[in-house]
């Protein structure tokens, strides 16, 4: 199967910063795609002009039906980094596109900043909440970030300042690489710069005392959390996860998901991932929701809905966590749901429970487990351990 499509990067210089052989590609189009600035761009070109489709889902069958002429997708910077290449590959097998990189922003940015690009994170939020960004503050993390609009900044900026982060710096660097290229810097605390429609955002992290500092890895404390006292401890919690085994892009069932502790913290681990929670409580929804929002992670999908009914027409699952409506039945079909090599994680606190995960263990196998923890609090005058409720874990991979 030949190629038909080329899918071009161009940045702020236009038709001069291209390749010899993209600007050749360019040259020779029947068909141009892309937006009005890449319009803008490569406007000596004649060739016919198509916008980018409206709803953006119709990009597809709109590249299909140019398909036997000389088609050319226009995108800024590299099609394959937080660009529109990696959708179209959803829709059009890779041996059917030739792509043509140019230098990415993310590039731009950090030879513009000084900064080591394998020592950045580099995030979106265009089209995306701006609440993402918040698990990637930490002392000293540089992010470069690519933003939605000219609201963008001010945005990041109130996320950091109320997160102890005021004093961070904060570079928007406009139109790169061309005759327009502008910056502007500025503090989190007091960010008030007008800035371009067009631009990346650089943040140079900085801590003020008494700044949120959350670990990178699981086990957030429980006070991170908005709950109602029935949720899985940190330390517990962190042992879950782990068994859980968060990965990029994979998705979790969260089943009695409470306030969202487990699938909110799998999210901040598996990047690009997804989490389903289902939870018949309104209220502990709401707290679910605004946990998500406030810990980076707005993407966490809940459902008002039990086990097993609720578990039809979902997305497979990578990992199923139990951590509440626990029955023969909800482990039965967890497991027939998983995908291979998945993971399914239950546990258990009163005995009638534990009794369904000692039997569930018999039959499928995996570990069983009893974790104890203890935690040191105040006795009149003096301290002492204070035991939590014992867990039963049972972890089994398909």
């Amino acid at each position: 199967m030949s190629a038909w499509l080329d899918i071009v990067g161009i940045g702020e210089d236009g038709m001069d910063g291209l390749s010899p052989s993209a600007r050749a590609v360019v040259e020779a189009a029947e068909v141009i795609v892309g937006g009005e600035r890449h319009h803008h761009l490569s406007a000596a070109v004649t060739a016919e002009r198509v916008s980018w489709p409206s709803p953006f889902d119709a990009l597809i069958d709109t590249l299909k039906g140019f398909k036997g002429r000389r088609v050319v997708v226009l995108v800024t910077g590299d099609p394959l980094w937080y660009s529109v290449g990696a959708r179209i590959l959803k829709g059009i097998p890779a041996e059917e596109i030739t792509f043509h990189p140019q230098l990415s922003a993310f590039q731009w940015a950090a030879a513009r900043m000084g900064w080591s690009l394998a020592d950045v994170e580099t995030l979106t939020v265009h089209g995306r909440p701006v609440e993402q960004a918040i698990p990637f503050f930490a002392p000293g993390a540089r992010l470069l970030i690519l933003t939605q609009g000219v609201d963008t900044p001010g945005e990041i900026a109130g996320l950091l300042a109320e997160r102890g982060y005021g004093d961070s710096r904060m570079v928007v660097l406009g139109a790169l690489g061309g005759p327009r290229e502008s910056r502007i810097e500025g503090l989190a605390r007091d960010w008030t710069g007008e800035v371009p429609a067009f631009h990346v955002l650089a943040v140079e992290c900085r801590a003020e005392t008494g700044a949120q500092v959350l670990p990178l890895g699981p086990g957030l404390p429980d006070d991170a959390f908005e709950h109602d006292g029935k949720m899985t401890k940190a330390e517990v919690r962190a042992l879950t996860l782990a068994q859980l085994a968060p990965r990029r892009g994979a998705v979790l069932w969260d089943i009695g998901c409470g306030c969202g502790s487990v699938a909110v913290e799998w999210l901040r681990l598996a990047r690009d991932g997804a989490a389903i929670g289902l939870e018949p409580v309104a209220a502990r929804r709401a707290m679910a929701e605004r946990n998500a929002a406030r810990l980076g992670v707005p993407r966490l999908e809940l459902r008002d809905a039990r086990a097993p009914e609720g578990l039809d027409d979902l997305a497979r699952p990578d990992a199923i966590f139990i951590g509440g409506g626990l029955s023969e039945a909800v482990i039965e079909k967890s497991l027939r749901s998983l995908s291979s090599q998945g993971r399914l994680v239950a546990n258990a606190v009163t005995l009638e429970s534990e009794a369904l995960l000692i039997a569930a263990h018999a039959r499928h196998g995996g570990a069983l487990v009893r974790l104890s923890v203890a935690r040191a609090e105040a006795v009149g005058p003096y301290r002492g351990w204070r035991p939590m409720m014992p867990v039963t874990q049972w972890s089994v991979s398909k």
